[in-house]
């Protein structure tokens, strides 16, 4: 089941955004909450844009059902999801308080402009992600050992002409340098549309979920 909502804040920006609630939601329960940043192509005011690529297409298109809560907001045309980092963070805060979710399994994906703000959003506040699977995104190495805490699953493909493959190579070699668990699946002959292969199936999102937040974090 999902929906397409509008989120209003004093304090920050009102993202538009769609909500997906496991077919067995109970609040008396709690779930894994999987974030999700879209890419520049899907950034206006229409939530069905924002459900373009990724497991929303799989429920929009194929009735697909996951065992987690997923939310995703929507960037505003012309903008970049680092001009919002204070205020996906107090979003996020506000959906992990209204919602059934185990706090020590929330994760944190997205794709091109959206793997870009996975990386930037996660090391701008690690400690409130379990694991973080960022897709075809560029990063700022030289910051990566903010992430030693964060498991990281990225994906890139090895031909792709907008974001080249090194920057996710180069991400995740710095995160492990500075002693965290990170890996990047490079898909050969792939071009910028590496989430074709990395939200297909079910390898990502089994990966996320068998991870919990690291206590040590706080």
């Amino acid at each position: 089941m999902y929906t397409k909502n509008k989120w209003y804040s004093d304090k920050h920006f009102s993202f538009h955004y769609v909500e997906y609630l496991p077919s067995d939601y109970d609040e008396e329960n709690t779930y894994p909450l999987v974030f999700f940043l879209h890419g520049a192509g899907e950034r206006g005011e229409d939530p069905d844009v924002a459900m373009r690529h990724g497991y929303m297409k799989h429920v929009r298109e194929q009735g697909a059902e996951y065992p987690f809560i997923f939310i995703a907001p929507q960037c505003p045309m012309d903008k970049y999801w680092g001009c919002y980092t204070e205020s996906l963070i107090a979003f996020l805060e506000d959906m992990i308080a209204t919602h059934a979710v185990d706090e020590d399994r929330v994760y944190l994906t997205g794709l091109s402009m959206g793997g870009t703000g996975t990386w930037m959003l996660a090391m701008a506040c690690p400690e409130k992600f379990a694991a973080i699977a960022p897709i075809c995104g560029s990063g700022i190495c030289w910051y990566g050992e903010a992430l030693k805490d964060v498991p990281v699953y990225a994906y890139h493909g090895d031909a792709d002409e907008i974001v080249p493959v090194t920057e996710s190579v180069n991400m995740v070699a710095r995160v492990n340098a500075g002693g965290g668990n990170a890996q990047v699946k490079i898909c050969y002959g792939v071009g910028h549309d590496a989430w074709e292969e990395a939200y297909k199936g079910d390898e990502l999102w089994k990966w996320m979920l068998a991870h919990r937040r690291i206590k040590t974090l706080f």
